[in-house]
C-alpha cells in the first residue's frame, strides 16, 4: 500500500511537470518575459500588494517544490517588482517553503528505497548528517553555484529532521537571496543598452559572480578557525614539511620535498621502509618464490623429469627472506635519505598542534604535516584467541620452524597467498573464510579457480565457515571451532592446529600520535578522512597510504605521496586532485590474480551497460610450454565499443601482463589498438592481443564480409 502511494505521488509530480512543459509555462520564467511584463506586474502590486505578494509566493513555492527551472529568474523578478526589502522577505520564505516541500516529496518517494538499497554505503553519511548535518547544509546553502534543487532531493533521502532542514535552509539561503534580489532591482532599471554598463548594475553582477567564491572561502576559514582555536600559529617555521611514517608513501613524500629544496623532516618510530619492506610485500613474495620452486619440484614429471626432490630446512627459507629484506633495506635507509637532504628522526612522532610535531619530546614547527602511519593487522574478537600465541603478517616472519598444522583465518589476498605458500612448503594448512568464496572482491569464477589451486597444492579450504572460538584441550592441543554459516543446526567442527595465522584485514594506524586531540575526522571504516587533494579537515595536515585509504597498496601510497607533497608545498599556486581512475592490484597466488578497473560483478551491480570478452590462457603457446595453461583474461568494455572499463587476468605473471591494460585505460587506448600492436612470441603478454582478437571477432562487420565474399566470387568469374 505504501509503495502504491509513492507511485501515485511520483506520477502526480511527473504529471504536473509534464503539464508545465506542455503549456510552455517555462516561457514565463525568462528574463525577456520579466522585462515585458514588469510594467503590468508593477500595476498589480500597486493595486493589490498583499494579493500580488501571496500569489507570487505561491507560484515560487510551486516552482521550487517541483524543481522546475526558473527560481533564479523569479528571484530577480522579486527585486524588480517588490524592491530589495520586500523582495528579499518574499523570496526568503517562499524558497524555504518550496525547498522543504521538495525535500519531503523526495523523502516520501525515495528515502526508503535508497536507504535500503545502499544501506552500507550510506551508514557513514547518515552518521555524518546526524553529527554535523546542519552545518554542512548551511555551507551548501551559502553557495548559490550548487543547484538548490539537488540539495533538496539529496537531503530528502537522509535522516535530517524537517524542522532543522527548514531553519538551516532559511538562514543559509538568506545571503544568496539578498544578492540575487539586489541584482534584480538594478536589472529593473534597464531601459536601453547603455544602461547595461551602469556602475550599479556592473557592481551587482560582479557581486553575483564572486559571491560563491567568497562564501566558500568564508566557510573554509570559519571551519579552520574553529578547528585550530586554542593553538598558536608560529610566525616562523623550522620545516616546510614534516612526514610521519617512513613506509612507501612517507618515503616518496619526503623525497619529493627534498628534491624541490624544501626543508623536510621524516619521522619513523619502527623500521625504515615500513610494512612493505619489513613485513609485507618483500618478505611475502620472497617466501612465495621459494614455495613456487618446491611446487615445481613436486610436478617434475610434467616437466619431463622422472624424479626430483627437495631437501630443505625451514630456517634456511626464512633466512633467505631476511637476506632479501637486508639487501633492499639500504634503498630505504636513514643514511640514504639523509644523504638526499631529508632530516630523518628515529623516534615516536606526536602532533601537538596543526603546526608542531614532537619527536621524543623535541618540538619541530612546520608549515605542513603528512601523516603516513600505515596500518596494522586487524585481529577479530574471537573468544580464546587472545589466550594463545597467534601469528599475523607482522610476526609470521619470526618463525624458524615450519608449522606442522597451520590454520589461516581469512580468504583475502594475504590469507590466500600464505595458505598456498605454506602448503607448498609442506605444512598441513586449513584456510577458513566466512564468505562463500575466496577473494570476494573478484568475480565468482576467480574465487573458484583460486580454491581449486590451493586444494591441488594440498590445502584444505573451508569457505562459508565462521570461526566461533579457540579451545585448548587436554594435552595442550589447540583447536579452532568453526561452523558452516548455512547450517541452521549450527553443527561445530574442530580444526586442530599448531599455529594460527590471522589474515582478515588491516586497520588504519590512527591513534597514539595526536590525531584525536586535534579533532582529525575519520571515515566510517576507521581511516583518516581526506578530500580530493588529500587534505584532512585541518587544511595543512594531509594523509596518505593505508592510513587514509581507499586502497591499501604500496603503489597507491606512492601515488598519493606525490599529490600530497605537491599540494602541501605548492598549493598556494595550484592544487592537484588525486587520480584514482586507474588503480591495478594483484594477488600473488599461483596462478596470479590481477585486476584493474571494474569486473563483471561490479558492472552488473552498478547497472553499467557492458560487454564481456574472455580469452582462455590454456590456448596460449607460452603457457603450454611452461606447463601453466590455466586461467583466463576477462575484459569488460562499454557496449558496442572497444573502450576498456576493466580487466581481470588470472594466469602466471598476471601482475606483469596487466600493465598493458593499465596503460591503455590511463590513456584511452582501446582493444583495437592493442590488437594492432606487435607482441613478442612466445610470451604471456600475447594473451592481451588474443583477448583483443576475441573482441574483434565478436564485432566483425558481417555485412562488409558479405560484400567481400561477393567481390571475390565476381573476380573468380
Amino acid at each position: 500500500m505504501k509503495n502504491t502511494g509513492r507511485l501515485i505521488a511520483a506520477a502526480a509530480i511527473m504529471s504536473l511537470i509534464a503539464a508545465a512543459i506542455y503549456l510552455d509555462l517555462h516561457t514565463w520564467l525568462t528574463l525577456e518575459t520579466m522585462q515585458t511584463e514588469r510594467a503590468n506586474l508593477l500595476e498589480r502590486v500597486a493595486a493589490r500588494p498583499l494579493v500580488a505578494a501571496l500569489g507570487f509566493m505561491a507560484v515560487y513555492v510551486l516552482v521550487t517544490a517541483l524543481s522546475i527551472p526558473g527560481a533564479v529568474v523569479m528571484t530577480l523578478s522579486a527585486g524588480a517588482v517588490f524592491g530589495l526589502l520586500w523582495g528579499t522577505v518574499i523570496v526568503s520564505f517562499a524558497s524555504t517553503f518550496g525547498a522543504t516541500c521538495a525535500m519531503l516529496v523526495s523523502r516520501y518517494v525515495l528515502r526508503d528505497f535508497v536507504q535500503g538499497r545502499f544501506a552500507n554505503r550510506l551508514a557513514g553519511i547518515n552518521a555524518g548528517v546526524e553529527r554535523e548535518g546542519a552545518f554542512y547544509l548551511f555551507t551548501l546553502r551559502l553557495v548559490p553555484a550548487v543547484p538548490f534543487f539537488l540539495i533538496n532531493l539529496a537531503m530528502g533521502v537522509t535522516r535530517i529532521s524537517v524542522l532543522r532542514f527548514f531553519v538551516v535552509s532559511q538562514l543559509g539561503m538568506f545571503a544568496g537571496t539578498v544578492v540575487y534580489v539586489n541584482a534584480g532591482t538594478h536589472l529593473a532599471e534597464i531601459e536601453s543598452t547603455s544602461d547595461i554598463m551602469s556602475p550599479a548594475l556592473i557592481g551587482s553582477l560582479v557581486l553575483l559572480g564572486i559571491f560563491p567564491l567568497i562564501a566558500r572561502r568564508l566557510v573554509l576559514l570559519y571551519k579552520q578557525r574553529r578547528l585550530t582555536a586554542g593553538y598558536d600559529k608560529p610566525s616562523r617555521f623550522d620545516r616546510d614539511l614534516v612526514v610521519i611514517g617512513a613506509g612507501s608513501g612517507g618515503l616518496v613524500a619526503a623525497l619529493i620535498g627534498a628534491t624541490v629544496k624544501a626543508k623536510v623532516t621524516l619521522i619513523e618510530q619502527n623500521l625504515m621502509g615500513g610494512d612493505c619492506l619489513n613485513t609485507g610485500c618483500v618478505p611475502s613474495k620472497s617466501l612465495i618464490r621459494s614455495a613456487k620452486f618446491a611446487a615445481d619440484v613436486e610436478r617434475a614429471s610434467s616437466l619431463g623429469f622422472k624424479h626430483a626432490e627437495t631437501d630443505f630446512d625451514f630456517k634456511d627459507i626464512m633466512a633467505r627472506v631476511a637476506r632479501i629484506i637486508d639487501g633492499i633495506a639500504p634503498h630505504d635507509s636513514v643514511e640514504r635519505y639523509r644523504s638526499l637532504g631529508v632530516d630523518v628522526r628515529v623516534g615516536r612522532g606526536e602532533i601537538r598542534s596543526p603546526w608542531c610535531v614532537a619527536v621524543d619530546g623535541h618540538e619541530i614547527t612546520t608549515r605542513h604535516i603528512i601523516v603516513a602511519t600505515g596500518a596494522s593487522p586487524f585481529v577479530p574478537p574471537i573468544p580464546g584467541l587472545d589466550d594463545i600465541h597467534y601469528l599475523t603478517s607482522d610476526n609470521v616472519w619470526n618463525l624458524d620452524e615450519k608449522p606442522r598444522r597451520l590454520v589461516v583465518l581469512g580468504g583475502g589476498p594475504i590469507g590466500t597467498e600464505m595458505t598456498q605458500a605454506f602448503a607448498r612448503l609442506g605444512s598441513d594448512v586449513t584456510q577458513v573464510e566466512m564468505a562463500p568464496r575466496l577473494l570476494v572482491r573478484e568475480d565468482e569464477e576467480v574465487g573458484t579457480l583460486a580454491k581449486a589451486s590451493l586444494v591441488r597444492d594440498g590445502a584444505s579450504v573451508l569457505t562459508g565457515h565462521r570461526a566461533l572460538r579457540v579451545e585448548t584441550r587436554d594435552g595442550g592441543e589447540k583447536c579452532l571451532i568453526v561452523a558452516d554459516v548455512d547450517d541452521d543446526a549450527g553443527a561445530e567442527v574442530a580444526v586442530p592446529f599448531d599455529e594460527i595465522l590471522v589474515a582478515v584485514g588491516r586497520r588504519a594506524a590512527v591513534s597514539g600520535f595526536g590525531l584525536e586531540a586535534l579533532g582529525i575526522e575519520l571515515t566510517s571504516t576507521g581511516t583518516i578522512a581526506v578530500d580530493d587533494f588529500l587534505a584532512t579537515n585541518i587544511e595543512n595536515i594531509y594523509a596518505i597510504g593505508d592510513v587514509a585509504g581507499p586502497y591499501q597498496f604500496t603503489h597507491t601510497a606512492s601515488h598519493m605521496a606525490w599529490y600530497a607533497a605537491v599540494n602541501a608545498l605548492f598549493g598556494t599556486f595550484r592544487r592537484f586532485r588525486v587520480d584514482y581512475s586507474v588503480i591495478p592490484w594483484c594477488t600473488f597466488s599461483s596462478p596470479e590474480v590481477a585486476r584493474v578497473g571494474i569486473n563483471e560483478t561490479d558492472a552488473i551491480a552498478a547497472g553499467t551497460p557492458h560487454e564481456v570478452t574472455t580469452y582462455d590462457v590454456g590456448e596460449l603457446d607460452r603457457a603450454r610450454a611452461d606447463e601453466a595453461a590455466e586461467g583466463f583474461v576477462k575484459v569488460i568494455t562499454a557496449n558496442g565499443s572497444d573502450r576498456i572499463l576493466g580487466v581481470t587476468v588470472v594466469a602466471d605473471h598476471a601482475g606483469d601482463v596487466i600493465s598493458e591494460y593499465v596503460l591503455a585505460m590511463k590513456h584511452g587506448i582501446g582493444l583495437n589498438k592493442i590488437l594492432g600492436t606487435i607482441h613478442i612470441y612466445p610470451t604471456f603478454a600475447e594473451m592481451n592481443k588474443f583477448a583483443a582478437s576475441e573482441w574483434r571477432r565478436a564485432h566483425k562487420p558481417d555485412w562488409l564480409l558479405d560484400i567481400a565474399e561477393r567481390y571475390h566470387t565476381l573476380r573468380r568469374g
